[in-house]
């Protein structure tokens, strides 16, 4: 999976409990309308899809993946990226302190 070798973690569609446990619901919420446009992450950000679709770019690397409505995805601290946002973003998200 691309995503790998990006050292992204990608669950699709976690167990409520899973949400519930990390205390996902109580996160602060981002959303953004169809967009694109660079991203360095200055945290490791976990962030939980609640609407929306992003082909996510890394920089230095031609493949790109996709996250979207329903996944629960970590970001590491010093990656930068380009999020092409093809449908509006809804979502919780944490940085790591």
């Amino acid at each position: 999976m691309a995503t790998e070798k990006f050292e992204v973690k990608i669950q699709k569609n976690p167990p409520e409990s899973k949400l519930t446990e990390l205390g996902v619901r109580t996160w602060p919420k981002w959303g953004c309308g169809p967009s694109k446009f660079p991203w360095e992450f200055t945290a490791t950000e976990t962030m939980f899809l609640l609407d929306g679709k992003v082909k996510v770019y890394v920089d230095g690397y031609d493949e790109s993946f996709e996250i979207g409505a329903g996944d629960l995805v970590v970001f590491p601290k010093g990656m930068k990226v380009t999020w092409d946002v093809t449908k509006a973003v809804n979502k919780h998200y944490s940085l790591e302190k």
